[in-house]
């Protein structure tokens, strides 16, 4: 990469991805977040500029500026920390801000963290989280017409999902989306953080488990998770001076692209969300590869955002893996299967790793730059969705 904008990742932490993290505070998970980046990278927090915190949903957090505590607790006391939030991509969207506010000059050594809180929320008439975690994302959705029908994340998705299988009829197979979930659940072994650790998930039960919303069933969706991640962004003369100082060679960001479609559905890209596309993904990958100056099929491993298996399938198809509508030939020709030619979520993805979302994308992170380093690869590929109908996309192409 040649680009007088290069920005390394020079130190990643993580803390387990739970259910429930019952003895931790949000604040506290923060703080261990980032004492694990700060020690991978081998420096003193004092050395960071500032930072910048993906926090997707304030009411997780049962604060209005949830961020503003976390200032001295992490370190940055007196710094600037600027809080980002973009639905699912949340985390996708901090390091985006990140990149930019490193590959500016205006810093040199910046902290990302995200971290979420999400089964605090609880329902009482329910004896149960599940209830109050609903209703809380579905505060994201317009109030006046689809809140009141009650649209949720699920609902939403699936709508995507139907669009796309209208228009590609016989494409995401029932079998082929439950044995992506079968290797996911495998892959999820290798990853010590993982929610699911320890799960044996296989194809049969994943046919056999219940709709969630048609067609999408209980055991092809992403978990609530609490958790935080946090990354160690440097210009090239610090991340050179790191390197020196920790024997440890940098991951580069060499390319990045996001893009926004519209709310309200209609057939005009233009003007609305086409419904059965994540254009959003495909001009995101498109713009990251274009800046990195390299071709899809140069990516060794991507940690893609599994909301739901079907949307993993149908980014693929838009990142140009596969052609639309031939997301079947992914499981089918082997191309993401062991021995494939690609390697996509070997953390477990957000459907056994985990989905704590101001995070996850940062936790993606942290599994491209362990499996470059591990397996001695050259290009990983982050990705970043969320919001109604899949609306927000953030990509990023990693280099070793």
């Amino acid at each position: 990469m040649e680009s007088e904008n290069k920005v390394a990742i020079v130190g990643a932490g993580m803390t387990h991805c739970r259910s429930r993290w019952l003895e931790k505070t949000y604040w506290e998970l923060s703080q261990m977040a980032v004492a694990r980046a700060v020690n991978d990278a081998g420096i003193d927090i004092k050395e960071v500029e500032g930072g910048v915190a993906g926090i997707y949903n304030d009411i997780f957090q049962f604060m209005a500026i949830p961020e503003s505590p976390l200032q001295g607790i992490i370190g940055l006391a007196n710094k600037p920390l600027i809080r980002v939030s973009n639905g699912g991509a949340t985390g996708a969207y901090s390091m985006l801000a990140a990149y930019n506010m490193v590959a500016s000059g205006q810093y040199d050594l910046l902290l990302v963290l995200g971290a979420e809180k999400a089964l605090d929320c609880f329902d009482f008439e329910a004896q149960s989280p599940t209830p109050a975690v609903v209703q809380t994302i579905a505060y994201s959705w317009d109030p006046w017409f689809e809140r009141p029908l009650g649209a949720h994340a699920s609902s939403s998705y699936a709508q995507v999902v139907l669009a796309y299988m209208d228009e590609h009829p016989g494409d995401l197979d029932p079998l082929v989306r439950a044995k992506v979930v079968e290797l996911l659940c495998k892959q999820s072994q290798n990853n010590p953080y993982a929610q699911r650790l320890g799960e044996r998930v296989t194809a049969k039960q994943v046919l056999d488990s219940r709709y969630v919303v048609y067609p999408i069933r209980s055991l092809e969706t992403c978990v609530y998770t609490e958790g935080a991640c946090a990354l160690i962004f440097a210009s090239p003369k610090v991340a050179k001076k790191i390197s020196e100082r920790n024997g440890k060679d940098p991951i580069w960001i060499c390319g990045s692209g996001a893009a926004n479609e519209p709310y309200f559905v209609g057939n005009n890209s233009r003007q609305f969300k086409v419904l059965h596309r994540i254009y959003s993904d495909y001009l995101a990958t498109k713009k990251a590869l274009k800046q990195a100056g390299i071709k899809i099929d140069d990516i060794d491993v991507i940690e893609l955002h599994d909301a739901f298996i079907p949307q993993l399938l149908i980014t693929l198809t838009e990142m140009g893996v596969v052609k639309r509508g031939h997301a079947n030939d992914l499981v089918d020709k082997g191309i993401i299967m062991p021995g494939g030619r690609l390697l996509v979520n070997p953390s477990g993805g957000l459907v056994f790793g985990g989905h704590f979302v101001g995070g996850s994308n940062m936790m993606s992170t942290w599994s491209i730059m362990r499996e470059l380093r591990d397996r001695n690869l050259r290009y990983g590929l982050v990705h970043g969705t969320g919001a109604s109908l899949s609306n927000y996309g953030a990509v990023m192409v990693l280099e070793r």
